[in-house]
């Protein structure tokens, strides 16, 4: 399935961009159980709404961006990372040479935890909903697992 409705009549909201699909897994209890594109598993209203089938143009993610004006294009901006900044622009930035992150944890340019840190307040009233989270990237177990 896909562009899913997460309330009845709101709309479809999951599942809308190019090659996705969400999968349906159980149904009981006026609640039917969905695996979504980002792998996490949760529970939407049996009455809500959504298209058979998958959101086209599944190779999107197949194509070569080539160069840097292309993705400007998109509305991307340049990446730089926080430890190349001077110390004034990032909390990761200045030092002699090669310096590491120099905190317990990689940060935000504003000091808020980042990479795995979850950021999702904990009495949200949807998390009953949510059965089981997305996991996380590689990078980001590696990152904390193995430290800097």
């Amino acid at each position: 399935m896909c562009n899913v409705e997460f309330r009845p009549g709101s709309g479809g909201q999951l599942s809308r961009s190019a090659g996705t699909n969400v999968q349906l897994i159980a149904r009981e209890n006026g609640f039917v159980t969905l695996r979504l594109p980002s792998g996490e598993v949760r529970l939407v209203p049996q009455t809500c709404w959504a298209t058979i089938g998958q959101v086209c143009n599944l190779e999107v993610g197949n194509k070569k961006i080539g160069k840097a004006g292309r993705i400007r294009w998109l509305g991307w901006r340049p990446l730089v990372r926080g430890k190349v900044m001077n110390s004034v622009d990032h909390p990761h930035g200045g030092g002699e040479g090669c310096c590491p992150v120099g905190r317990s944890r990689p940060v935000t340019p504003w000091g808020k935890p980042r990479l795995g840190a979850k950021t999702r307040y904990p009495k949200k009233y949807s998390n009953v909903f949510i059965m089981r989270r997305r996991k996380l990237s590689f990078f980001i177990v590696h990152f904390l697992w193995f430290g800097r």
